[in-house]
């Protein structure tokens, strides 16, 4: 172990934080090491400083990231904790995903004080999310519902829900379980019905790709399972060129040496979908996705979120 502290980037909102609490924790247990081997490092991203528009129309992803990249560039930290679903397909040069944490409940979370189930609301709800693809979902299952732009941590969305400014939302169970906030869940929505985002549910480390040090302590913590799934689900969005503008599902299971590849593309309103499917060899995660986002390329043509 290095003579100073490790230095962990993370964003400041209090699932960052928890989940970069989490990765020392593991990696205090792994290795025998005090907590003050680790500092934690908070920087404030352009994403958590844009509060009052849509990412999709200030730059997307990349946005939750940028500035802890250039942090872990420029030396000021050591590795950086995300949430996968935040990360770009295209890393910058010298950086990679270089672990990931078992992944966690990879279903959305119904909640609401006024129905159990998404279906259940009233016709003409209102509904609160700032993800297309969620809002794309709900669109799709009931085209009655009005959904507006949900921005804010999710302690701000809870605070919105609980003062009646919309009658429901959706949030990732994971991160609510992470905050000890399960209780807050009225219903999951199943994957069957309801994809949930590439990588929704893990937790990813990036660090300097020739930084041995690192790469050796995080070795410790890695999920293979976990990275596997990853592989295939972010193959998949890169064919697709997804980001925040494009409507994007998609989802990677395990049974023991076969990997299941399910993902969907929509209109933003809903109106129209195409899903595609795959399976094959878990050593060949990578291919499986990417050949089915070329599936669903060819399904959409070029066309298909034209004029949405």
């Amino acid at each position: 172990m290095q003579s100073n502290p490790l230095r962990i980037g993370t964003r400041g909102s209090a699932l960052a934080l928890a989940q970069a609490h989490e990765t020392r924790d593991r990696l205090m247990a792994a290795h025998g090491l005090a907590e003050d081997a680790f500092e934690i490092v908070v920087i404030k991203t352009s994403g958590d400083r844009i509060q009052d528009r849509p990412l999709s129309e200030v730059g997307g992803k990349g946005l939750f990231t940028k500035e802890i990249e250039e942090a872990l560039l420029d030396g000021r930290i050591d590795l950086a904790v995300h949430s996968s679903k935040d990360m770009p397909t295209v890393l910058p040069d010298g950086l990679a995903l270089t672990a990931f944490l078992p992944r966690e409940d990879v279903r959305d979370a119904f909640l609401s004080p006024k129905a159990k189930t998404l279906t259940d609301l009233p016709q003409g709800a209102v509904v609160g999310s700032s993800s297309l693809r969620r809002q794309a979902m709900i669109k799709r299952l009931r085209p009655d519902i009005e959904v507006v732009m949900y921005r804010g941590n999710l302690q701000t969305r809870l605070r919105k829900l609980a003062e009646g400014e919309v009658d429901a939302t959706l949030l990732a169970a994971a991160g609510l379980r992470r905050l000890g906030l399960e209780a807050e869940i009225t219903s999951r929505l199943e994957t069957d019905q309801f994809l949930p985002a590439v990588g929704q549910g893990a937790i990813c480390i990036e660090s300097r790709a020739d930084d041995k040090a690192t790469l050796e302590m995080l070795a410790a913590i890695h999920d293979e399972a976990t990275q596997i799934r990853l592989d295939a689900e972010r193959a998949f969005l890169a064919v697709l060129d997804g980001s925040c503008r494009t409507p994007i599902g998609g989802l990677a299971t395990l049974e023991g040496d076969t990997m299941h590849f399910r993902g969907i593309v929509l209109k933003p309103d809903g109106s129209a979908a195409h899903e595609a499917s795959g399976s094959g060899p878990a050593a060949e995660a990578a291919r499986i996705g990417r050949s089915v986002g070329e599936d669903l390329k060819t399904r959409m043509g070029p066309d298909f979120l034209a004029g949405a």
